[in-house]
């Protein structure tokens, strides 16, 4: 009876340890990335050629760079997604950045607004609340509306890092996407925003700054002004998974160039 038992212990430990390899198996084939709202379309276009090449798919949660770097301190994915360089007390917190590329943040109006080109100085006034009316920068005569990113957006931190307008925003509406901005201004012809330069759409439009039009070439000689880091978020001294490493080193690698360039922003190489 004993030996009996035993061997069906023996079988049911096999068995487990099967299961258990098979598991393993499954969380290694894919790669849970969260953040940036910004970086939906660079991250897609990577993973989706990484799944191609290898099997392995990479999964992405829209949340917001603040909310995906939160993520990786509480081990809820693999990288995190941050359209901002990260903050001295998160680094102290453990975490570590890699550059991916960078990415104009476009200062967007909907098309029928006559307005094409503003200073920085004069985009930062706007946000702050000293201009209030289009007609005082040669626009229609009718109150500015002014849209923004809800806190904790990198997006939203980079442009106002950038302008010099933290804290001193005069929002109408602060929303959750980048998406989301884009529809509210191509929706409000009195309206003006701010987006990824790889998001935008034909549905608005982007205003030159100084004199220069947000594009990936002037991004990167680095003469359009309001531009930011798109970076890869991971933990010191804690090793990603075999697959998360994987796409690590692809999306980092001179290999990954051409996609990001079609993605719309600039390779880090």
């Amino acid at each position: 009876m004993k030996t009996k038992m035993k061997k069906m212990l023996a079988v049911f430990a096999s068995l487990l340890l099967i299961a258990s390899a098979f598991t393993g198996c499954g969380q290694k084939q894919q790669v849970a990335t969260d953040g940036s709202t910004s970086m939906s379309k660079v991250i897609g276009s990577l993973g989706e050629t990484f799944e191609a090449d290898t099997g392995i798919s990479v999964t992405y949660n829209a949340t917001g760079s603040g909310a995906g770097i939160q993520a990786v301190l509480e081990g809820r994915c693999d990288i995190g997604l941050s359209s901002r360089k990260l903050k001295e007390e998160e680094k102290e917190q453990g975490l570590q950045e890699t550059v991916l590329a960078y990415d104009g943040i476009a200062v967007i109006v909907n098309p029928a607004n006559p307005v094409t080109d503003l200073t920085l100085e004069t985009v930062a006034r706007i946000y702050r609340g000293e201009i209030t009316n289009w007609n005082e920068i040669g626009g229609n005569d009718a109150k500015i509306v002014l849209i923004g990113r809800e806190a904790g957006s990198g997006t939203r931190d980079g442009f106002e890092s950038i302008t010099g307008t933290k804290d001193a925003c005069q929002y109408r509406q602060e929303l959750t996407a980048t998406g989301d901005v884009i529809t509210t201004v191509a929706s409000n012809q009195n309206a003006v925003g701010y987006a990824s330069l790889a998001s935008v759409k034909e549905t608005v439009k982007p205003l030159r700054i100084g004199g220069v039009a947000p594009s990936e070439a002037s991004v990167k000689d680095g003469s359009y002004a309001i531009q930011r880091p798109f970076v890869l978020v991971t933990k010191k001294g804690t090793a990603l998974s075999e697959s998360a490493q994987k796409f690590f080193d692809y999306a980092t690698s001179q290999k990954a160039d051409a996609i990001i360039s079609a993605a719309g922003v600039v390779p880090v190489h």
